[in-house]
């Protein structure tokens, strides 16, 4: 059993990303019972609604769980009273910096993982004693680094200066890419846009439907102005796009941008004025499968890979 494993009691070192409108309670338990950790995503729910995520979630698995929350959130401190209180053993913070809460949750005696871009903010990790590092490539989907640097590139960069569990993500949708990720030192990987696409995700069908028809070359990170955001091409795509190159400030572009265009897109399933984040992998995705089936897929062709690796000779 390795770190990851052993860290949060699973079968198999892989975590479900918690995103926004897409990672709900069946959507985090199915990944659980699958053998893996499933994540509830708190960046698009009132801390009302969390809780019903949480309390149904409990409810439809016996084994580990846990929430991610964004630090820019609004109510943080309200969402982080609320996880103690409704005993939630494993928290994912993001978007922020890990000395802020982490010691807070650990004295609660919660699990503590932390999502990072770079070096700087994985030694911050270490500093700040949390249990385990995501390190997110440019390829991910969603909100993404500034430094714009590759899973491949990332994950040594930052097993170099930590000796931390690491998870990587970003561009992580199949057995071969999880063994690679492990080859350059993960222990673990967490997937996102496969779970997306999944029947048991709480995304719209028709943006389900816009993943599995997307090709290479779809998707692009934009909003740099703001903060750097992979989405898939369309017509709100296209008007950021148009602005950027007209020069449009930091104020024009939150204008553009509005309220409500994640959910719009992804929950409420407007394709041409929503905004769609999905990762690169998303052009390899070919259908909307339960998520016991994209567990076994993924695990099946690692151990076959990994066998094959290990019987060649050089």
């Amino acid at each position: 059993m390795n770190r990851i494993c052993k860290l949060f009691n699973i079968e198999y070192p892989i975590i479900q990303g918690g995103m926004v409108w897409c990672s709900g309670w069946k959507l985090a338990s199915a990944v659980s019972n699958a053998g893996g950790l499933g994540l509830i995503g708190a960046g698009s729910m009132h801390p009302d609604v969390l809780v019903e995520h949480i309390r149904k979630c409990k409810e439809a698995t016996k084994k580990p769980f846990g929430v991610n929350v964004p630090l820019m959130y609004p109510e943080v401190e309200k969402v982080m009273n609320m996880l103690v209180e409704e005993d939630v053993k494993i928290v994912f913070t993001s978007a922020g910096s890990p000395a802020k809460w982490t010691p807070f949750l650990k004295e609660k005696g919660i699990t503590v993982v932390h999502v990072v871009a770079n070096t700087k903010f994985a030694i911050k990790c270490t500093e700040s004693d949390v249990d385990a590092i995501v390190a997110e490539g440019f390829e991910a989907g969603g909100h993404n680094g500034r430094e714009e640097t590759t899973t491949m590139v990332l994950i040594p960069h930052i097993r170099k200066v930590t000796d931390l569990p690491l998870i990587a993500a970003g561009g992580i949708g199949s057995g071969r890419a999880m063994l690679a990720a492990m080859a350059l030192g993960a222990e673990g990987v967490q997937i996102g846009s496969a779970f997306a696409a999944s029947k048991e995700s709480s995304a719209s069908e028709a943006f389900k439907r816009r993943i599995v028809e997307s090709t290479e070359g779809d998707t692009l990170l934009t909003l740099k102005q703001l903060a750097p955001t992979r989405l898939l091409k369309n017509k709100f795509f296209n008007q950021v796009q148009e602005a950027q190159a007209k020069g449009a400030t930091a104020d024009e572009m939150r204008q553009i941008l509005g309220k409500g265009r994640a959910k719009l897109g992804m929950f409420e399933g407007n394709l041409d004025d929503g905004e769609l984040e999905i990762g690169q992998v998303s052009a390899m995705i070919d259908g909307i499968k339960p998520v016991s089936e994209v567990v076994k897929e993924i695990m099946l062709e690692y151990t076959e890979i990994k066998k094959n690796l290990c019987s060649n000779s050089f």
